[in-house]
């Protein structure tokens, strides 16, 4: 446990010194947070309007037809959104891991060239989200377990699908057949690299919970309003910029996972015997 544990700290350190060459690779995340808000915004408004959810909330009968309608584009949309910023994100850190000296410009001119096959990987992910959402919707316990394990199956098979998106000029289904090609023939199936650096952010956030909560029983102990409200704000803050830093590093651990899987070296910021350690065979 310790091991992995120290495995899953040297990713976080590795990744994060690609950060410190490149700072501005923490755009990209802010930019996907706030246009998914945007998104959000735009169908969550008009659909809460319209009633549009009424009927399910009431009446626990699952969302209607046109619920589902609105939900596929809701996906479309937001996967867009979100692939185009990781694949810009992914696309500057392979930049920097191959040597070069990467900008936001350039980022997002390789997310540009591959908007199309984004576009298409964005369909084919909320078309995969809005069935396993139907089908739990309709099973038991066992058929959500079950519908559980077949989204796992997804996530683990599409993990390379955005690094492959941005190095490689292919389609989306050939993205996602190459995506579980390459983990299945490099590190067999169980990925514990990218859960042991959400441990290591989990436990940092933990902590972070931990002293704010401390903090601000002491503001109010003191009973300083103006106190409170800073603690209150330094927190948030803090956890927003965890989530942020969180976002970042994983793209870059992925570029470095991609390009090890495909040229058989991660960069000069990770070793090859980092990366393959962050994955074991059953």
């Amino acid at each position: 446990m310790f091991q992995r544990f120290a495995n899953s700290w040297s990713l976080v350190k590795a990744s994060a010194s690609v950060l410190a060459a490149d700072k501005e690779l923490m755009v990209f995340p802010i930019i996907s947070a706030a246009l998914s808000l945007v998104v959000l915004i735009t169908f969550a408004v008009p659909s809460v309007l319209a009633g549009l959810f009424d009927s399910a909330v009431l009446t626990d009968s699952g969302f209607p037809l046109a619920g589902y309608v609105v939900a596929f584009l809701f996906y479309v949309v937001q996967y867009f959104v979100i692939f185009f910023c990781n694949t810009a994100l992914v696309g500057a850190a392979l930049i920097r891991l191959r040597g070069g000296d990467p900008t936001v410009g350039d980022g997002f001119r390789i997310a540009r060239s591959r908007v199309a096959a984004i576009l298409g990987y964005a369909v084919i992910a909320a078309t995969v989200g809005v069935i396993l959402r139907a089908v739990s919707e309709r099973s038991g316990v066992i058929g959500k377990i079950v519908v559980s394990f077949v989204g796992l199956a997804w996530n683990l098979a599409t993990f390379l699908v955005v690094p492959v998106l941005a190095a490689e000029d292919v389609s989306p289904v050939d993205a996602v057949k190459r995506s579980a090609a390459y983990l299945r023939k490099t590190w067999g199936e169980q990925i514990v690299g990218s859960a042991g650096m959400s441990a290591v952010f989990g436990l940092i956030s933990f902590v972070t919970v931990i002293a704010g909560i401390a903090l601000f029983v002491a503001a109010a102990a003191l009973q300083s309003t103006p106190l409170m409200i800073a603690v209150g704000a330094g927190f948030l803050l803090t956890m927003m910029a965890l989530v942020l830093v969180s976002s970042t590093l994983g793209g870059i651990y992925a570029a470095a996972v991609y390009r090890y899987a495909a040229e058989g070296d991660a960069g000069t910021f990770f070793s090859a015997d980092l990366v393959r350690g962050a994955f074991h065979r059953k």
